[in-house]
């Protein structure tokens, strides 16, 4: 017998140890566990009280929302900056609506026909293009964006001025079709708003050529990367522009 527990009485130990505590930890609910924890670590605590404690979450709270408007007052920043460089006048508006069955589709801005906003009108944002008014409420107005299958624009080629039209393929990336079959075009250069649309006016930048398919039939293609982030825009600028009567591109849009 001695044998045997010089052999496994440390074993014995520690099971029964083992479902002692099991016990107590479900008898208890765990409370003496949480006593015997805070025992332990209260010489590292600071000892603050529970106001103390409040006061504290608040001020991390104010300092989180300090941050995000530091971001936003830099992001509105960059987007008047954007627009000195246009020397247009324009309207700012804040994204406030977008689906997210629709999220490359349609956006709703928080202006609208009481701020100077008429449908036609022409969205951009920091990068380039973004979209174009379909329809307006006094207080808001509705966005088909560029990146929508359904929308259609007229474009050039930057350096060669090769044109053609970009429809939307849902994501930050659009499809150029060219009117030439075999048209001057590489990868990494630039595409703008074509000076014979009739939907946006002339040299406002789209994207930039990502890759090119000349064997494509019946035109060639190349995969457009859109400049403007249209993903994480949250202010844009609105300009008046009037659709021209007469046009050979084919411009289409939806107002679904």
């Amino acid at each position: 017998m001695r044998r045997w527990w010089d052999r496994h009485g440390v074993q014995m130990i520690l099971v029964g140890l083992t479902l002692g505590t099991g016990w107590l930890v479900r008898q208890t609910q765990g409370e003496a566990l949480i006593e015997l924890y805070q025992y332990m670590t209260r010489p590292f605590q600071t000892g603050l009280t529970s106001q103390e404690r409040i006061e504290n979450a608040k001020v991390q709270e104010l300092q989180g929302r300090l941050v995000e408007l530091e971001n936003q007052n830099r992001k509105l920043k960059d987007l008047l900056g954007y627009v000195d460089k246009t020397k247009q006048k324009g309207i700012v508006a804040p994204i406030v609506g977008r689906s997210a069955d629709h999220w490359w589709q349609q956006v709703t801005l928080g202006r609208g026909s009481a701020d100077g906003i008429k449908v036609g009108h022409i969205i951009v944002g920091s990068g380039g293009v973004v979209g174009r008014v379909v329809s307006v409420t006094p207080h808001t107005s509705r966005i088909l964006l560029i990146s929508d299958a359904n929308s259609r624009v007229g474009v050039t080629i930057s350096r060669s001025r090769y044109m053609g039209y970009i429809r939307g393929q849902g994501s930050n990336r659009a499809v150029m079709q060219f009117f030439d079959k075999v048209p001057d075009v590489r990868k990494g250069d630039l595409v703008s708003t074509s000076p014979i649309s009739d939907l946006f006016p002339a040299g406002l930048p789209v994207g930039r050529v990502e890759s090119v398919n000349l064997q494509k039939s019946p035109a060639p293609e190349a995969v457009i990367e859109l400049t403007a982030p249209i993903m994480y825009l949250e202010w844009v600028m609105s300009y008046p522009f009037e659709s021209k009567q007469l046009g050979s591109t084919n411009e289409v849009e939806s107002k679904n």
